[in-house]
């Protein structure tokens, strides 16, 4: 299976849709497309250059979250073999033009047909010089699962792991053409048992800049770490701003 394009998809109630579409819209520096879908549920957060790699999605059940989007030629066949790694399928949620499925620690990811999205859009320049863009979805993953779950990415995205500072954190190697990465990140083992859950990563030239920008919007500090600083955004979606390369994403 060789995986075209990754899109991030933000998942919001109705209740918190329009707030949060606003908020996320400004964060990424971006446009929204007219809505689409039988409920008028989905739009594109529309870069200013390059395909889109992040969408949004109104729910009608549940608190939302996030899930990806795998971009494939065929998604019957790349669903055979995401299944035979250990996928599974969700069989209440499917669409004419994508199937759902759960990874082994429960991640949620779609396989979509590929429609020739290929162009990266670049980082925004922000005043004062600064650049940023949302990069990378990071992975949550439940201590025990962490492993076999690491392996499952691998092996779907034919991508090896990559060692970072912290032994808790692995990132699938990045695919220069994909506008999206993976991080995958091992839950503390005090931590309740749980199915893996997601969050945005931005990266961004300086932190502190983006902090204070988002802040405007409604954002709150969460925590502040060496490399990242985790946020909130105003309904208490957590998300970090890191300051890796926002044109590498190294």
């Amino acid at each position: 299976m060789r995986i075209r394009w990754l899109t991030a998809f933000l998942d919001f109630p109705s209740a918190q849709f329009g707030a949060e579409v606003t908020f996320w819209r400004a964060i990424a520096g971006s446009t929204v497309s007219p809505p689409r879908g039988d409920h008028r549920e989905f739009a594109s957060l529309e870069p200013f250059n390059g395909d889109p790699h992040l969408r949004v999605q109104r729910i009608e059940d549940g608190p939302g979250g996030i899930h990806i989007d795998l971009h494939v030629d065929d998604p019957d066949v790349a669903a055979r073999e995401a299944i035979s790694l250990g996928a599974n399928v969700v069989r209440d949620v499917a669409g004419p033009d994508y199937l759902t499925l759960e990874s082994p620690s429960g991640f949620v990811f779609c396989l979509v047909a590929w429609e020739g999205e290929s162009e990266r859009s670049r980082p925004i320049r922000w005043p004062g010089d600064t650049i940023s863009i949302i990069d990378q979805v990071c992975i949550d993953v439940p201590y025990a699962q962490f492993d076999r779950e690491v392996g499952f990415w691998t092996q779907l995205t034919g991508h090896p792991r990559e060692p970072t500072s912290r032994p808790e954190l692995v990132r699938i190697a990045r695919d220069p053409a994909l506008a999206i990465g993976i991080l995958l990140q091992r839950n503390g083992e005090s931590d309740p048992p749980a199915v893996a859950r997601g969050h945005l990563d931005l990266a961004a030239t300086a932190v502190e800049d983006e902090v204070a920008r988002h802040e405007d919007w409604g954002a709150r500090v969460v925590e502040r770490l060496p490399h990242w600083t985790v946020m909130a955004d105003p309904v208490g979606r957590r998300y970090c701003i890191t300051d890796r390369n926002p044109r590498t994403g190294e």
